[in-house]
């Protein structure tokens, strides 16, 4: 049973940072073009925090998995 809950733990840290990569890539966008942080859009930093948010969405849960297997062969 530990087996199962440390996947469930695993895909549940997964599947959270993939999101708040999601949501930094809509910050993002709403930075660009909405008055959330001035007013006309702000399209330097909003690119910035776009980009941020696709590599978290992107290449974090690679980093975390290919750890995780590091860490399962470890224990082997």
């Amino acid at each position: 049973m530990a087996d199962d809950d440390l996947w469930r733990r695993r895909f549940q840290i997964f599947m959270a940072v993939r999101l708040i990569g999601v949501l930094t890539f809509f910050l993002g966008l709403a930075i660009v073009y909405t008055d959330l942080v001035r007013e006309g859009g702000w399209p330097s930093l909003g690119a910035i925090i776009v980009i941020v948010g696709v590599i978290d969405a992107v290449f974090a849960p690679m980093v975390l998995k290919r750890a995780w297997d590091q860490q399962d062969n470890d224990v082997r």
